[in-house]
């Protein structure tokens, strides 16, 4: 019996021998940047056409597409050529550009 107290302390305090998934927050997945390139702006309708890789958080495969931008500020100083990190999500049915930066 002596024998096995050490063992069984030794049991408790170590980590588990599974591991649980490592995963993100809700709020980092839901804010996950997207890569793209603007094709067309169109301020006076707050809209812009991207060419973009693929969007995680809408399960979206790469294509190009008019997004709207919500607040249309964002499309200040951007220009068609521009290589952006950007953030997109469906609201109301519509695919909005929610952030974007032009990339590094």
């Amino acid at each position: 019996m002596k024998t096995w107290i050490p063992l069984l302390a030794a049991m408790a305090i170590s980590a588990p021998i599974y591991a649980e998934p490592v995963t993100q927050p809700a709020a980092a997945q839901t804010r996950a940047m997207s890569e793209g390139v603007v094709r067309k702006i169109d301020a006076a309708n707050g809209k812009i056409t991207l060419r973009h890789g693929p969007i995680a958080n809408l399960d979206m495969p790469p294509m190009s597409m008019v997004f709207r931008v919500q607040p249309p500020e964002l499309l200040d100083g951007l220009k068609v050529g521009d290589r952006v990190t950007f953030h997109a999500e469906d609201i109301d049915g519509a695919y909005t550009v929610t952030a974007i930066q032009v990339a590094p």
